[in-house]
């Protein structure tokens, strides 16, 4: 698909998470495959235009890492409109402009979902963007502030008048947090409300399945995940696979593959590899004291699909090297295998149920639903 002058491979997208899409795990996604464009973390446009060290790092990327996207915050203009020209000038490829998070220590300065609010300034403000730069210039947005105030049809026709390139819509609502039930029909009226710009779905992407619910009953031009990439970096991959074979024509008078065809899950051998890729990033990007430090947080979210795993968490969560994470990888693989049968599979009653996203729950039967995935804890303060 396009987002303007920028053509991407697919049409699946990484949506930033503070503390968490920097550039190992970009990487990491990459490595394996089907994910269009790629975010970063959302960086305050004044620490940026400052060349503060947190904010350059929050930015750090590299040749494979490619086509990528910053997503600025802020609410001053003139800083807005300088972060975003500097960025194109280090060859970033899209800029993406924060107007949906709604944590208070972003809103209170007018930046998030504080922006959906005024129409008229924000309008001034995303105007000076687009006409300093030639990248595409995109927003991130929520349905509104409250269930009351469903603003953001009327904030994407008015951002599409401007020269936005393309809209992303978490279907929620400021008051919701990362709670409740994502609306698809909130996105389906963002779809309506624009006329030519693609419109990206954002909210509980957490399975293939969801994928293409969402991009059926809403009509979007793609799909933006966030905590299901955490929790799945296969998600791009497999949702990609699953799109393709939903849709593939009929043959002998039967409907082929319209229901799609799920690749099988990573095995637990994959899953390990993978991870440990994802720490040997983080630690050529951060060295190996912070690297480790930060993949503490990083190596439960992986453990979630390996079955049993709290003798693991317990002692991830202290490793302070390489070498340290290895020995209780190792520790934990032989503790695991009273779980698994002949075939090194875990035990029926071990296996996990798959997650449902909150706008499937009433398809799946109750005893086979799961929790709805949990925020990553990390930097709060910026969620």
């Amino acid at each position: 698909m396009r987002l303007g002058s920028l053509t991407l491979s697919s049409n699946l997208f990484l949506s930033p998470l503070a503390g968490y899409t920097n550039l190992p795990f970009r990487l990491v996604l990459r490595e394996i495959g089907g994910v269009g464009l790629c975010t970063t973390d959302l960086v305050n446009a004044r620490s940026l235009l400052g060349k503060n060290p947190k904010a350059l790092k929050l930015i750090e990327t590299n040749a494979t890492d490619s086509p990528l996207a910053v997503q600025l915050f802020g609410s001053v203009p003139e800083e807005m409109r300088d972060a975003a020209a500097y960025l194109e000038s280090i060859g970033v490829a899209s800029v993406d402009i924060n107007m949906g998070c709604p944590v208070k220590k972003v809103c209170k300065v007018g930046g998030g979902s504080a922006m959906m609010t005024e129409l008229d300034k924000t309008a001034a403000l995303v105007r000076g963007m687009v006409n300093a730069v030639k990248i595409p210039v995109t927003a991130k947005m929520r349905l509104g502030w409250d269930a009351d105030n469903l603003t953001a049809p009327d904030l994407a026709r008015t951002l599409e008048d401007v020269g936005v390139q393309a809209i992303f819509v978490h279907g929620r609502t400021r008051e919701q947090g990362f709670g409740g039930t994502v609306n698809l029909a909130g996105i389906r009226a963002v779809v309506a409300a624009v006329k030519a710009i693609p419109v990206i779905g954002n909210g509980d992407i957490i399975t293939p399945q969801a994928a293409k619910k969402m991009f059926d009953a809403t009509g979007c031009a793609g799909v933006s995940i966030g905590r299901g990439a955490f929790y799945n970096p296969w998600i791009f991959q497999h949702t990609r696979h699953y799109l393709k074979t939903a849709s593939l024509s009929p043959s002998d008078g039967e409907r082929a593959g319209v229901r799609g065809e799920l690749p099988p899950e990573p095995s637990f051998a994959e899953r390990v590899r993978v991870m440990c890729r994802h720490l040997d990033l983080m630690v050529e990007v951060f060295g190996e004291e912070l690297g480790c430090r930060m993949f503490r947080k990083v190596a439960p979210w992986y453990a979630k699909r390996f079955g049993p795993a709290h003798v693991f968490n317990k002692r991830v969560v202290q490793v302070a090297t390489r070498a340290e994470f290895h020995t209780v990888l190792d520790d934990y693989t032989h503790w695991r295998q009273q779980f698994l049968d002949d075939r090194g599979e875990l035990l029926p009653r071990f296996q996990l149920p798959p997650m449902v996203a909150s706008f499937m729950q009433a398809e799946v039967p109750a005893a086979a639903r799961r929790e709805a995935i949990p925020v990553p804890q990390g930097p709060v303060e910026v969620w």
